[in-house]
């Protein structure tokens, strides 16, 4: 596949603290959509069991910037809307949930297609990040349904981890870290994760990759070290399978 045609924004999340819905992520949202010439954005709201009230909510944030939303789950064929589309947002809910129905839509094989052949503009939010990695094994979600596969729409060859969160150092809970349950993926699978902090995100065009934001992400590399990374680091390597 034609990996060089990729352009992708994986947020961490929709709301951060101090900002309305999607609006720490304006700037980086037009850029997006600007680059392509969108005005209609297709949202895909499977991760939520209301999708009619979770597309009035993307609806309420992208319409005052002049960008129309029409939700996925409207449309009689859905495979027809995505290839008419010029631009999707999968959002964020339960991980499970999201892979379990793109699979029974049979939606995850045109969907790769669509991104890395065509060059159809990907928008990831939490779970909808998830899902555009190589697996949705390091999502932080609960198992409430199970998907034939965790194997995912592979969009970038390496997991992340959205919403990561550093462990309380001054916290009397014993329970497993974040930082342990991503070591012990990697132990299993031997490959890299990058954690992304709330308010970051991923650029990706094309075989170029940006940490955007005003935090660092922190990578799991394959070998069991770890790595901080500033905003605007160039994380490219990555997408080197």
């Amino acid at each position: 596949m034609n990996s060089g045609a990729r352009n992708l924004l994986l947020l961490s999340s929709s709301r951060l603290h101090g900002y309305g819905y999607l609006e720490h992520a304006r700037a980086q949202l037009e850029d997006l959509f600007k680059a392509k010439n969108v005005k209609t954005v297709l949202f895909v709201p499977y991760a939520l069991r209301d999708h009619d009230k979770y597309t009035a909510t993307v609806r309420a944030a992208l319409q005052p910037w002049g960008y129309a939303v029409e939700g996925l789950h409207t449309k009689p064929d859905p495979g027809r809307a995505l290839r008419e589309a010029q631009a999707i947002f999968v959002g964020g809910g339960n991980t499970f949930v999201l892979l379990k129905q793109l699979y029974e839509l049979q939606l995850v094989e045109l969907i790769r297609q669509l991104v890395l052949e065509q060059g159809l503009t990907y928008v990831g939010s939490s779970a909808g990040t998830n899902v555009a990695t190589r697996s949705i094994h390091t999502t932080n979600d609960m198992p409430v349904m199970q998907p034939p596969t965790f194997e995912a729409l592979a969009l970038v060859p390496f997991n992340i981890n959205p919403h990561y969160l550093d462990a309380d150092l001054s916290s009397q809970h014993k329970g497993e870290t974040r930082d342990e349950r991503i070591e012990e993926f990697v132990s299993y699978h031997a490959r890299p994760v990058l954690g992304l902090r709330e308010g970051t995100s991923l650029r990706v065009q094309g075989d170029r990759a940006t940490l955007l934001g005003e935090r660092n992400a922190k990578l799991f590399k394959s070998d069991g070290s770890t790595v901080e990374y500033e905003p605007q680091s160039d994380l490219s390597f990555l997408l080197k399978e």
